[in-house]
């Protein structure tokens, strides 16, 4: 799984012009599965998530977490994290897992993120044409892979 997180002061996901999901301080995060995730990696990913230390302090440093400051988190589909582009022109998502397959596990992690804490939880539409309106915050822009986090 790949997780893209946006530190937001503002996210709002819409489909047919009508808001399905929104949140202010805190993260708007594009959610990719790949073959062969399970609720291990989304395990993985929400823990790190919810207490990846990027919001500031007092002092103006990245030092605390979203369950520090009481952040919400915008969860938004995004198949094409596992886009391929080596080839020619048009990118091929081979690697992305089918719907059957990766919307459960969109859906655990946010399920995920709520035992890790986090109160507010929104979601967007699966499958559906998003518009995803981000006021990205510093701009802080992560990506967790759990491919990457899983290595020793």
């Amino acid at each position: 799984m790949r997780v893209v997180l946006q530190r937001v002061t503002y996210g709002d996901v819409s489909v047919d012009d009508v808001s399905v999901g929104s949140v202010d301080r805190g993260f708007v995060a594009l959610v990719g599965v790949t073959h062969g995730d399970t609720q291990a990696e989304a395990d993985l990913l929400a823990a790190k998530t919810a207490n990846l230390r990027v919001f500031e302090d007092a002092d103006g440093k990245m030092n605390l977490s979203m369950l520090d400051v009481g952040a919400g988190i915008l969860v938004v589909s995004q198949f094409t994290l596992y886009a391929d582009a080596r080839k020619g022109r048009r990118p091929s998502f081979i690697n992305a897992a089918k719907p059957d397959v990766a919307e459960p596990l969109v859906d655990y992690f946010a399920e995920r993120l709520r035992q890790e804490g986090i109160q507010r939880v929104e979601m967007g539409q699966f499958g559906a044409m998003m518009h995803v309106t981000i006021h990205n915050d510093g701009p802080v822009t992560i990506l967790l892979d759990s491919d990457e986090l899983s290595k020793k």
